[in-house]
């Protein structure tokens, strides 16, 4: 009796063993091989559509929003709320600098006033030109 309960032991044991092994090798080996075919067929057919359509839309935009782009009078207003009126006329990216002449980073945009800016009001203005000279809130200022 003891012979047939170990001898069953081992054969459930070797089957599910050889079960085990068995079906994570073969799912793991099909699963695997269709997966990269297609990731690397599909990939390259949509980079060259990408790539044949989306630069010459890019090169289009950026031009168009330059040309149209006005610079707002944004003297005395605080330096948060100038760079958002700059980015409502179209230019997303403006400059800043300390008025003082002491060279300090305007890290809290709201606690600064903008005392100067560079084009002036009405001129056209593209990525970058627009500078803001600002001091503190609460330092001596033309406004």
């Amino acid at each position: 009796m003891r012979r047939h309960v170990i001898t069953s032991l081992l054969a459930v044991s070797a089957t599910v063993l050889v079960a085990g092994c068995g079906g994570s090798t073969d799912t793991s080996t099909t699963a695997t091989t269709p997966e990269r075919g297609t990731t690397v067929a599909a990939p390259a057919q949509a980079e060259r559509a990408t790539d044949t359509t989306a630069p010459e839309t890019t090169k289009t935009a950026p031009a168009a929003t330059a040309a149209d782009a006005v610079m707002p009078n944004v003297v005395c207003m605080n330096l948060q709320d100038a760079q958002n009126a700059i980015q409502k006329a179209g230019v997303f990216f403006s400059r800043s600098k300390d008025a003082s002449g002491q060279g300090r980073r305007q890290v809290l945009d709201r606690n600064w006033i903008v005392v100067a800016q560079t084009p002036d009001a009405g001129s056209p203005v593209g990525e970058g030109e627009a500078v803001l000279s600002a001091v503190k809130i609460g330092e001596p200022n033309p406004c």
